[in-house]
């Protein structure tokens, strides 16, 4: 008998045993009803779920403090940052503490304008990270962003040659070293061009027991000391802050910094100094993210029901080869095709193309249904480009896949059906249920890497930014592989299992 032949009485076998029928569309069901479901409630109305898009296209966070002045044509700007200092949230009370986020900012930027989402080149001190240069939200250049450098005194200079912006930065204000240069197509005759800070949303694992509990966050503030700002080229004369914000008075001798730096919730600003400018600012200039360290939920997790209808769909795929043992029948098939390995091979892919079509189908319904059910209950919904949503909607359809051609080969493998249930079930559901609900970071992260649970990663729709700060938990949709690498961990475990129910169904008798 042709391998075509064999696919299509195996397709018979599938759709005419009401059973299996029920329980594929059963898991499907599940998938649906979860994720439409209106159970979480948000505060955003229309506009505020409406998210910032950088030039390039992402959702973008673009909050600081920016002291500015008008440039029009090449020019430069150069300023030493004396000092920075910052303030992250207590996580016991409503009062800030002293401390510095690893990823808080201050330095020089030039940008199109001061629209939220313009297009900007900056150099900036970090808290952990040294000076880096980082433009139009997404890019980030500089010395490796992991190593931790103690925040230092330093002078830094941003120039403008036509679209191009090239970023420097010296220990003593003579000797330059280029830290990065970046094109900015289209950017304007005229832009702006001055000094910034801002210190991102801080998160803490304080306990790392636990994934879905132990994270305590908030705002935090930095605050950098600029001193002899210097321009070349046809700037305006006046320094301009944020609009509808005046320049704070300095403090007075009696007032310490820390007594306000202490106070309840950041506090923002500008403070003309003798030599420079003193620039307090709180927020991000980068990546929009979700998760603790975001406000906004991401469509992986409308798809959160994924896990329990993969229960239903593992065990049509286990019993799908088990009842036939069961019944006797596999004598009857094996009889009719002698080639054993067609017979399972025709299973795992009839089974598999069948919930391949039924998982995208459901993903399609579920990502663009739940995004309007929690957009509707002012939810803000990080948003993905359609290339994405398609991406993740067939990622769906070849997890689905792909652990139903698992629970084939352990079906055949162990040949009794409650057994191969439980065994299909304990290696492909639990390991992602813990790693969402009990295991601390790291041990998920292991489950996510090496067990069939990897594939989970196919529904993740936000990259891990580097100079992000954020707490990447499977729990809001984040992952230790690539899409494609999660899939090949899933691959792998298939063809090893498929294969050995394959060696064993040839040597042994029926």
């Amino acid at each position: 008998m042709s391998f075509l032949r064999v696919l299509h009485a195996e397709w018979t076998k599938l759709r005419t045993l009401r059973g299996w029928v029920l329980g594929l569309f059963a898991g499907a069901a599940v998938i649906v009803a979860l994720g439409l479901a209106p159970g979480r409630m948000g505060s955003c109305d229309v506009s505020d779920c409406t998210p910032t898009l950088g030039p390039e296209g992402q959702a973008v966070a673009d909050n600081s403090t920016y002291v500015h002045r008008n440039l029009t044509g090449d020019g430069s700007i150069t300023v030493r940052v004396a000092d920075l200092t910052g303030q992250l949230p207590a996580f016991d009370g409503p009062q800030m503490r002293d401390g510095l986020a690893p990823w808080s900012k201050a330095g020089l930027m030039i940008k199109d304008g001061t629209k939220a989402g313009a297009a900007y080149a900056a150099v900036m001190l970090t808290g952990e990270h040294g000076v880096r240069m980082q433009y139009n939200y997404v890019h980030d250049q500089g010395r490796p962003s992991s190593a931790k450098i103690k925040p230092q005194p330093v002078w830094l200079r941003l120039a403008r040659t036509g679209d191009t912006v090239k970023a420097e930065q010296s220990t003593d204000g003579s000797a330059w070293t280029e830290v990065g240069t970046a094109r900015l197509p289209g950017l304007p005759a005229t832009v702006t061009a001055g000094m910034f800070a801002t210190s991102p949303q801080y998160s803490e694992q304080v306990d790392e027991s636990v994934v879905l509990s132990g994270v305590s966050g908030g705002p935090s503030i930095a605050t950098g000391t600029f001193e002899n700002p210097a321009t070349s080229g046809a700037f305006s004369p006046d320094w301009e802050g944020p609009a509808g914000v005046a320049p704070q008075e300095p403090a007075p001798p009696s007032a310490p910094d820390a007594s306000r730096a202490r106070s309840a919730g950041p506090q923002t600003g500008f403070v003309k100094t003798a030599d420079g400018w003193t620039v307090t600012g709180s927020g991000d200039i980068g990546p929009a993210v979700s998760g603790a360290s975001g406000g906004s939920v991401t469509i992986s997790q409308t798809l959160v029901g994924t896990f329990l209808g993969l229960i239903f769909i593992v065990v049509v795929g286990a019993v799908y080869v088990t009842g036939e043992y069961r019944r006797g029948m596999i004598r009857t098939t094996l009889a009719a095709v002698p080639h054993r390995g067609r017979v399972l091979a025709a299973k795992a892919l009839v089974l598999g193309a069948a919930v391949f079509g039924l998982g995208l189908a459901v993903a399609a319904v579920v990502v663009t249904g739940g995004q309007a059910v929690l957009r509707g209950n002012g939810v803000a919904v990080a948003y993905v480009s359609a290339a994405t949503e398609l991406r993740v909607m067939a990622g769906t359809g070849l997890l689905l896949a792909g652990c139903a051609a698992l629970a084939v080969g352990v079906g055949s493998l162990v040949r009794r059906g409650v057994t191969a249930v439980t065994v299909s079930i304990v290696v492909i559901v639990l390991p992602y249920l813990l790693s969402v609900t009990v295991l601390p970071l790291r041990a998920s992260d292991w489950l996510l890497r090496f067990t069939p649970a990897a594939a989970f990663a196919l529904q993740q729709s936000e990259p891990r930014w580097e100079q992000v700060d954020n707490i990447y938990s499977p729990a809001d949709g984040y992952f230790p592989l690539s899409a494609w690498g999660g899939l090949a961990v899933l691959a792998v475990w298939v063809a090893v299992v498929l294969g050995g129910a394959g060696y064993r169904l040839g040597r042994r008798d029926a």
